[in-house]
């Protein structure tokens, strides 16, 4: 990454005014001890992993026709969303285009190429995702991998590796084998640790009255999936929990406190999905709790509204707290961090560059904060200094910074990504829409 000097960029109509600024922003940050260059330093080691599901919400491209079901739900019908692999790789390219730094896909089993074939989950091979790993390698970005759970017929009444009939189980526990697999040729060929999320819907929407048999059923189809060791140098599990879901309401057996234990006794990667806790819990306030215990976590972002609602991340008070805390807790390099958002309402291009950009912004604002100043104000017990700092510290000229990182990176400043996006509706999007007319 380039340092102390701009990249030429094209897109960029104000660059002087952007340097200027900059100049201005780095002599205040150096008022309170902050290293402005070291801060964009390590902004540029951090990759977000980009979900594929919000390019066509979370249709795949099996063409089964089932619902999506597991308790999920996709609002709106915004005109253009992709329709086939190459449709999205396209609108990626855009979002990544658009965000600066070099970032991640995160990809689910149900976007398998399957080129007109039908072919069970249970049955998914790496091969079938080969033109999603030569799209990446030629990008050099990585690629991340989930089993998908749901929308199919032997997941319609709300239980897949907790279900009684053990014909279903063995059918879900095949397509977990199967699933790590392909995350560890991906992580191969692209030379980079795939990380392979394992959710799953299973729960009762009214009270049951067996909650331990369906939790002794999920460790043991878990620990079927996981029984082969698979390299650390290409490969990662993670365990996702979930408080309730639409049609699961009153009974999820994958809980948070099942994983939480599952992935500390099995040293699996504990998945916080930031949408799946009580309104009144923050996934903030669980990062230096959980990675007391655990070398690594995996963090989905998301943004819920007054429940698990999955809308585009934006720049408030919880993801600056999730970004405070990595950074002060220095846990950057120990978190995944990946988005699992799906809005309709909007341009599903833009939604990913809006939540991209968000998650980038939180974490530049915590790493431009002079924690070095305030921790020892903590400690010397001056609490009024610590909140007076804390305080002042939210009018620095972070946007300044954050305009000449996009400058450097050479990504539109400001609101001129919008343009792209809107050029992009016109001329691709609107394609799409005319030809489904």
């Amino acid at each position: 990454m380039p340092t102390g000097r701009f990249m030429t960029s094209p897109r960029s109509q104000n660059r002087q005014t952007v340097e200027r600024d900059f100049v201005c922003a780095q002599e205040r940050y150096a008022e309170w001890g902050v290293d402005v260059e070291k801060a964009l330093k390590r902004l540029g080691l951090v990759a977000i992993s980009l979900h594929c599901w919000q390019g066509d919400d979370v249709g795949g491209f099996e063409n089964s026709g089932q619902e999506i079901g597991g308790g999920l739900a996709v609002t709106g019908n915004y005109p253009g969303k992709a329709r086939t692999a190459n449709e999205l790789r396209a609108d990626l390219d855009l979002a990544f285009s658009l965000i600066p730094g070099t970032h991640r896909l995160n990809l689910h089993a149900s976007y398998a190429e399957l080129s007109g074939r039908r072919i069970e989950r249970d049955q998914l091979t790496p091969d079938l995702f080969g033109n999603w790993i030569s799209w990446a390698k030629a990008r050099q970005i990585g690629i991340d991998f989930n089993p998908t759970y749901f929308a199919h017929a032997k997941a319609s009444d709300g239980l897949t590796l907790a279900h009684p009939d053990a014909s279903i189980r063995k059918f879900w526990i095949d397509h977990g084998v199967a699933c790590r697999k392909i995350g560890v040729e991906i992580g191969r060929a692209l030379g980079t640790p795939c990380v392979t999320n394992f959710w799953v819907p299973d729960g009762m929407k009214d009270t049951p009255i067996d909650r331990k048999g369906p939790r002794l059923l999920l460790a043991e189809s878990l620990d079927t999936i996981f029984s082969e060791p698979l390299d650390s140098r290409f490969h990662l599990d993670a365990v996702e929990g979930k408080l309730f879901g639409l049609g699961s309401e009153s009974y999820v057996v994958g809980s948070q406190e099942f994983y939480l234990g599952y992935a500390l006794s099995r040293e699996k990667l504990l998945c916080l999905d930031t949408g799946h806790y009580h309104p009144t819990e923050v996934v903030s306030d669980k990062l230096s709790a959980v990675l007391q215990y655990l070398d690594r976590v995996l963090l989905h972002v998301s943004r819920g509204v007054r429940w698990d609602s999955d809308h585009v991340v934006i720049l408030g008070d919880e993801l600056e707290a999730i970004a405070q805390e990595l950074v002060r807790g220095d846990y950057l390099h120990r978190v995944h961090i990946g988005l699992d958002f799906f809005d309709a309402s909007i341009n599903r291009v833009a939604a990913w560059v809006i939540g991209t950009r968000a998650m980038l912004k939180a974490l530049l604002l915590a790493l431009l904060e002079p924690t070095a100043m305030l921790r020892q104000l903590e400690a010397d017990g001056d609490f009024t200094g610590r909140l007076a700092c804390l305080e002042e510290v939210k009018t620095l000229p972070f946007g300044a910074v954050w305009d000449a990182w996009c400058e450097r990176m050479n990504v539109p400043v400001g609101r001129a990504w919008l343009e792209h996006v809107r050029q992009y509706e016109r001329s691709v999007l609107s394609e799409r829409v005319q030809s489904d007319g």
